[in-house]
């Protein structure tokens, strides 16, 4: 019996290379799933202790700044006993369903790693030898930032908008009673939009790679760049001057890791070219 041949990556057909991708993303799915379902199993946990945990002024980061108002003698709103607005759900099936694309946001956040591992199998293959083996550790560093980001989203900038915007009042008359989607929405939405910018070291490390990025054009638009980012931090945080220098300066601490990147990145070129042109260089 004759054994089954592997076809090389490089001379698969356009319908092989689509079919492939399609197992990948098979595979993320599933995993996404069955994460989902075992939070959807511990959603009590999920909701009473992580998710609702920045509407209570137990929280760790409200006692923080509590305690930092305290020891330089200022009144302080996290010093409060309790925040003053109740969350509600106005819907028949809203806290089913808020129960159910909680569970699929959690498997996307915790299946993050195993979904970027199945993106990379089906990327590396393409890739030349050296690639690969200076891209070694992409998936472990990658994950590091996005749950570095994660959680300085719920541990910084969730609270800070939760804390601001459910203290503000237009007038005594009008009560703070939110929706079950729209607060379960702006955890979300910190949570997320710091675990992505948090990733910015990894987006310059392959814009580099790919030529669209250098050192030299990243110092160039620096004060564009910050003031991006201050227009980023303004949307994902309370519009506070305080919150939003809060969520820039590890931003553009990232901007300049990445800068350096860029630079190690081009000089690993630069190297590897020299030794391909010595080898190329015949003797006389």
């Amino acid at each position: 019996m004759a054994k089954k041949t592997s076809v090389p990556h490089n001379e698969m057909s356009f319908l092989d290379h689509l079919e492939e991708l399609r197992w990948h993303l098979i595979r993320s799915v599933l995993a996404v799933v069955i994460i989902g379902i075992v939070a959807f199993v511990f959603s009590g946990f999920i909701f009473d202790v992580i998710i609702f945990g920045p509407s209570r002024m137990n929280f760790p980061t409200y006692e923080f700044f509590c305690k930092a108002a305290t020891y330089i003698n200022i009144e302080s709103d996290f010093c409060k006993d309790k925040l003053p607005f109740t969350i509600q759900s106005r819907m028949m099936s809203g806290q089913f369903s808020a129960d159910i694309w909680t569970a699929i946001w959690v498997g996307i956040i915790v299946g993050f790693p195993y979904v970027l591992w199945e993106l990379w199998k089906f990327i590396s293959p393409g890739l030349h030898p050296n690639e690969r083996k200076h891209s070694r550790g992409f998936i472990l560093i990658a994950s590091i930032l996005f749950f570095m980001g994660v959680l300085f989203g719920y541990y910084v900038v969730a609270p800070l908008s939760i804390n601001f915007l459910g203290t503000y009042q237009v007038s005594e008359i009008v009560l703070n009673e939110f929706d079950l989607d729209s607060y379960i929405g702006t955890v979300r939405s910190a949570v997320l939009a710091c675990g992505i910018l948090f990733e910015l070291p990894i987006i310059i490390y392959f814009l580099t790679k790919v030529g669209l990025v250098t050192p030299e054009i990243m110092k160039k638009y620096r004060k564009i760049a910050l003031v991006i980012v201050l227009i980023l931090s303004a949307v994902i945080t309370p519009p506070d001057v305080a919150s939003q220098v809060i969520v820039a300066i590890p931003v553009l601490i990232l901007y300049q890791v990445s800068i350096f990147i860029s630079k190690r990145v081009l000089k690993s070129e630069a190297k590897r070219e020299a030794k391909k042109a010595k080898k190329n260089v015949k003797p006389s």
